[in-house]
């Protein structure tokens, strides 16, 4: 058996260093609970503005609102850089592998990230968002190909798929082909119907999903932070809806609304065979003489330089 955990808790915005402290609190809780794995939710260090509007309308930008990016940038964080070496020191204080979603920022861009950490080897690997989502194209670059790995830990092999991530079929069926048995959903989707997304995939997948939502509220964010929702520091603007499911689709632990928490569940690998048994959709189950999928993992820059 292997413990693993997922974190819901929200950032402190435009306050990195506030926001670590939430993760240390959080890997030493999951330490005397002897986890193994713990996986952090989407834009955790960085934070997801939610509420924001950036001062965008078609064809113009306001000062303020890149004010407000210029606030958004300064919270983002290199990988590697000093937070991504903090984190292994924790990971590997409390031997656990960690799974963090981040704002990384690259030069003048800002990523949805989610990093790798190992308790052994430091960062080992990250996933850059393929596809922002609505608004989110404003203010974060999109990934490409080179960043879908599945890696492997004591826990089992893992992989991200950032929030709505979880939508693309090409995308999940590309991890499958590769192994994945932990698959982790850091997010902010704090709606009803992301727990069927989850149980579906973890059922089409017969893997483990371990989705870890923020729980924010207004209170998180600084004075100045004009958020459609309102100024009451008790507004809620992520409310949750961690869970742990099991590769037949069954929930492990959660979901969570309404508070900050940790959910564990100890978790058997050979579930995994045994619910694939009857369904391995790039196995037994796939019809590679109908279908075919082509995945390039070639990085993708705005500049190449050939000898």
């Amino acid at each position: 058996m292997t413990r693993v955990a997922v974190a819901q808790v929200g950032s402190k915005l435009f306050d990195t260093p506030g926001t670590l402290d939430r993760l240390r609190e959080l890997v030493q809780q999951a330490g005397d609970e002897q986890v193994e794995f713990l996986v952090f939710p989407e834009a955790f260090l960085g934070g997801y503005p939610k509420g924001l509007d950036f001062g965008a309308r078609v064809g113009s930008r306001t000062p303020e609102g890149r004010d407000d990016f210029q606030r958004y940038f300064d919270s983002a964080i290199a990988v590697p850089g000093p937070e991504t070496d903090e984190l292994a020191e924790l990971a590997a204080g409390a031997g656990m592998t960690l799974v963090v979603g981040v704002i990384e920022r690259d030069g003048g861009t800002l990523y949805c990230t989610a990093i790798y950490v190992s308790p052994t080897d430091g960062l080992i690997g990250k996933h850059r968002k393929l596809m922002p989502t609505a608004s989110e194209r404003l203010i974060w670059g999109q990934g490409d190909g080179a960043t879908l790995e599945v890696f492997d830990s004591p826990a089992g092999r893992y992989a991200a798929a950032i929030c709505w991530e979880n939508y693309m079929p090409a995308l999940r069926l590309s991890l499958y082909q590769d192994g994945v048995q932990l698959w982790c959903a850091p997010t902010v989707d704090d709606r009803d119907i992301w727990q069927t997304t989850m149980r579906h995939i973890a059922y089409e997948g017969r893997q483990f999903v371990l989705s870890a939502c923020q729980y924010l509220t207004r209170g998180d964010a600084p004075d100045v932070y004009d958020a459609v929702q309102g100024n009451d520091p008790d507004t809620v603007l992520i409310r949750g809806g961690s869970v742990i499911v099991s590769p037949l689709g069954e929930v492990l632990a959660g979901p969570l609304y309404g508070e900050s928490g940790l959910l564990v569940a100890d978790i058997d690998l050979g579930e995994i065979a045994r619910g694939k048994y009857d369904l391995d959709v790039v196995g037994h189950y796939a019809r590679p003489d109908v279908f075919s999928l082509r995945v390039d993992t070639m990085p993708r820059s705005a500049v190449t330089r050939t000898p």
